[in-house]
């Protein structure tokens, strides 16, 4: 399983999809922007067990805001939507009113059609994500993916139902490695977020669940097989929330 990838950005998209059909029961391609969507809705669309869903990331609204609308109705046909969300950093913060609009859109026109299960991206601004997540409720299920906020922002996320999706590379550094053992365990779903992270230097692959596993076993005190175990149980309750079928 993996519930955050961007399978169509790998150099060899469609080999990696593929591949991808055939190690994992399920894939989440996250799209970063509706033109995107529409692109590899055409030329991934039939891989079997890949769910593509339309999404307008934070780094490109700056040069993509007007794409709105269009993401807007896309919502419209799919029960899931990625990737969207807000960046704080001090690259985006420039384009962070536009950012929180956007995203406001989003969860709101979520919140209009019932609820849909939302991969977030929400790094230096989770506050700022949360915020708009409560003054929207009904707007489906939110999971944070590459979570890098503070134990209290956590703890805020937890109370109010949100996921997170984890990779290997969450994993890359002291402070990553102390917020991934924290998280709750019952509300983890591995992810490879590739082909952006990276570990040892080379993209993470799609099937990287195993060794996402591998990583939080010592921090769950449990096996390797156990903590695969509850990452797999994790992934078919969030994916009963998709609807996705079994």
């Amino acid at each position: 399983m993996d519930f955050h990838c961007h399978l169509d950005l790998y150099p060899n998209a469609k080999a990696v999809a593929e591949e991808a059909a055939r190690r994992n029961e399920f894939t989440w391609l996250v799209t970063t922007s509706p033109r995107a969507y529409e692109a590899t809705s055409k030329v991934l669309g039939h891989v079997p067990r890949v769910l593509i869903t339309p999404g307008l990331h934070p780094e490109l609204v700056a040069r993509r805001a007007s794409e709105l609308p269009e993401l807007l109705k896309q919502i419209e046909q799919t029960a899931a939507v990625g990737e969207i969300g807000i960046d704080g950093s001090y690259r985006f913060k420039a384009s962070l009113p536009v950012q929180r609009q956007v995203f406001e859109a989003a969860v709101s026109r979520s919140r209009e059609l019932g609820g849909k299960v939302l991969s977030i991206h929400s790094r230096g601004a989770v506050k700022d994500v949360l915020t708009i997540l409560l003054k929207h409720p009904g707007y489906g299920t939110a999971v944070l993916h590459w979570f890098t906020g503070t134990v209290a922002e956590m703890e805020a996320a937890y109370k109010m139902g949100c996921w997170f999706s984890v990779g290997p590379a969450a994993f890359s550094s002291e402070a990553g490695s102390a917020m991934a053992a924290r998280l709750p365990r019952e509300r983890v779903v591995p992810e490879s977020d590739g082909p952006f992270a990276e570990e040892n230097g080379a993209p993470i692959q799609p099937w990287s669940m195993k060794r996402t596993a591998q990583l939080f076993a010592p921090h769950w005190e449990c096996t390797e097989h156990e903590a695969l175990a509850a990452l797999h149980a994790n992934g078919q309750r969030l994916l009963r929330t998709i609807d996705w079928p079994s």
